[in-house]
């Protein structure tokens, strides 16, 4: 419970903070803008693992395929609707400071289905040197 209310407020911290330096700029087809140092942050205490914090902004029609993350991933809308499916269950639509938490190898994709652009951060703690993210195969 603590954990997962430390990583909202994470989130909703740097989402305030970075939000700012994106609003601005003219929307491309996706647009991933990442705000880890040129390297990724190792995780405290756990060498093999790292942090990343990265912003999504999709256009209406967008969509990011299924995919799966080798590791942990909470995502919150910030503008906009995401609609968020997980593989083999009903989409969900997600509105603004809604979140989700994706664990480890769930097959999951976003898609942009309203009319104005949608804008989400993502906290993902990953395998280092892995992949960040791996297409669903089928």
């Amino acid at each position: 419970m603590y954990q997962r209310l430390l990583v909202r407020i994470v989130v909703v911290a740097a989402a305030g903070t970075f939000a700012a330096v994106t609003l601005s700029q003219t929307l491309p087809r996706r647009e991933i803008t990442s705000y880890a140092a040129a390297d990724p942050t190792p995780l405290e205490g756990d060498p093999t693992r790292e942090v990343r914090l990265i912003s999504i902004v999709l256009p209406p029609g967008a969509v990011i395929n299924f995919h799966r993350h080798n590791g942990d991933q909470w995502q919150m809308v910030q503008e906009g609707e995401v609609t968020f499916t997980i593989k083999g269950q009903a989409p969900r639509v997600l509105k603004v400071g809604d979140s989700v938490y994706i664990p480890r190898g769930t097959v999951h994709r976003n898609q942009n289905l309203g009319e104005k652009p949608s804008r989400s951060v993502e906290l993902m703690i990953v395998d280092k040197g892995k992949p960040l993210g791996v297409p669903d195969a089928e």
